[in-house]
């Protein structure tokens, strides 16, 4: 008599495999370098926390301050224009940079040269004492007769000239990242475009520059937060941004240290919004490229602290297949 067969299924059911026993690796040196660390953040919390010479009762009393406050509208005004000067220099620029013609080519690649190539702090000066250069500014036909004549002390301010110093600076850097960013869209999208019948320049507004803005963007973001800081470098020019009007501040009540903590604060503040701003701009223009779910923060945390207690989920242990019975 034949014995009766079993399928697959029926032996998973009825004898449920065994499950894998995961042993955790330890790690005694991570353990110890985090707790560590957190000495450190601690005993450094309560030393900025409990050491009176920080006064922070100075820094809340000038946080919200009127020349405080007029000084940060005029950096994120200066931040503002700035990067908007750069970014539309920066394309301009790259395409002159990958243009076939030698004359604009050249030119783009001797600007970017000269730019790069000096401090930012000297083109602030610079850009302040041009009317040393040109004492008056004319507009008219070129090698021509001008119809408009200027003073280009009353034209250049020290906004004006922190305006056009720090632009004309960035957009010699940006230039480089939409540079970068056009030669990381595939030649096959320019050569498809073409076969449709697109322009060179129609191609490279419709077709390149959207799909390179993913490479462009996470850059110009952190060019965006740099250009912020960079700011403060018009202070010696006179120009009253956030730090100077600090330095205005302390050069009278000689709280050094209370007014320097005010205006870092600040930074941080608005430092903090356009990393936000840049996280959903990048996550905007990275819609529809295949890659896993990010971990949530307190996966995260939890595999950092506990990285013995990671889900480890065992795997089933395949079904032994019948024997055949003849």
């Amino acid at each position: 008599m034949a014995t009766p067969t079993r399928t697959a299924d029926e032996i998973t059911r009825t004898e449920p495999p065994d499950e894998i026993q995961a042993v955790p690796v330890r790690h005694p040196g991570r353990w110890i370098a985090a707790a560590v660390v957190a000495v450190l953040i601690v005993a450094l919390a309560h030393s900025v926390a409990t050491n009176p010479r920080f006064e922070w009762g100075v820094v809340g009393d000038y946080l919200f301050s009127s020349r405080i406050l007029k000084g940060l509208v005029v950096t994120i005004e200066l931040t503002v224009v700035a990067m908007a000067i750069g970014i539309i220099l920066g394309v301009v620029l790259a395409l002159m940079r990958m243009s076939e013609s030698a004359l604009l080519s050249g030119a783009s690649w001797v600007y970017i040269w000269l730019l790069r190539g000096t401090p930012v702090l000297v083109q602030i000066l610079f850009w302040n004492f041009i009317a040393a250069l040109y004492p008056t500014v004319g507009l008219g036909i070129p090698f021509g007769p001008s119809f408009i004549h200027l003073d280009a002390n009353s034209l250049i301010t020290p906004f004006v000239a922190a305006m056009l110093a720090l632009g004309l600076n960035e957009g010699a850097y940006m230039s480089e990242i939409v540079r970068a960013g056009i030669i990381s869209v595939e030649e096959g999208q320019t050569d498809a475009a073409q076969a449709l019948g697109m322009a060179r320049l129609q191609t490279m507004r419709r077709v390149v520059l959207p799909q390179a803005m993913r490479a462009i963007i996470p850059p110009t973001g952190y060019e965006t937060i740099s250009m912020l800081k960079t700011t403060s470098l018009v202070a010696f020019i006179g120009l009253a941004d956030l730090l100077y009007s600090a330095q205005l501040i302390y050069s009278v009540n000689y709280k050094t240290i209370p007014l320097l903590i005010t205006a870092s604060i600040w930074y941080l503040a608005v430092t903090s919004v356009l990393s936000v701003g840049q996280y959903y701009i990048e996550r905007h223009y990275g819609r529809g490229r295949a890659r896993e779910a990010e971990p949530t923060l307190l996966e995260r945390l939890r595999a950092g602290l506990f990285p013995r207690h990671a889900d480890v989920k065992p795997l089933p242990e395949p079904p032994k297949m019948p024997e055949d019975h003849r």
